[in-house]
């Protein structure tokens, strides 16, 4: 329940959309405006304002277009609509209308509400991403399913 409230908040968990092995920041995940750089002991103000220089990364919300399809995990990459990768799933949840909806890292030139992404599912390691040297004809290979992704929070509901 945690994962998929948050998750369709647009909320991040540390170690998914925060800090983690990306060393995503608040900023990236557009929670810049809490930290406070005017304090005068931010000992880390010097590295927050050089990763706000060269940032060109921010999590993003996406939902796959489609019911039933293979649920995203974490690690997934984020395809752009010519099949170059872009980005990487950090979390994923079925939100309250049955789609599955999460979030991802992706250059911020792709983060506009209604840009359509792919998720190539990787299944945990189980769909491995064959080398077309290795592809035969009569191959079956696994297609990426559309997503769509979404404005960095939910609009309040009237």
């Amino acid at each position: 329940a945690r994962d998929s409230t948050r998750t369709e908040a647009g909320l991040p968990l540390y170690g998914h959309e925060l800090a983690g092995s990306m060393g995503l920041n608040p900023a990236d995940a557009a929670f810049g405006s809490y930290v406070k750089l005017w304090k005068p002991f931010f000992v880390g103000r010097s590295a927050f304002l050089a990763h706000e220089a060269d940032r060109d990364r921010v999590v993003a919300r996406f939902r796959m277009n489609e019911k039933g399809v293979r649920r995203p995990e974490g690690g997934d990459p984020v395809l752009d609509r010519r099949g170059k990768v872009v980005g990487t799933v950090t979390s994923c949840a079925i939100d309250s209308e049955g789609y599955l909806l999460g979030q991802a890292v992706v250059p911020e030139a792709m983060s506009e509400a209604d840009t359509a992404v792919y998720i190539y599912q990787l299944g945990g390691g189980q769909r491995p991403i064959r080398a077309a040297e290795n592809v035969q004809p009569g191959a079956r290979l696994p297609m990426p399913d559309a997503a769509t992704i979404l404005t960095r929070f939910p609009s309040r509901k009237k």
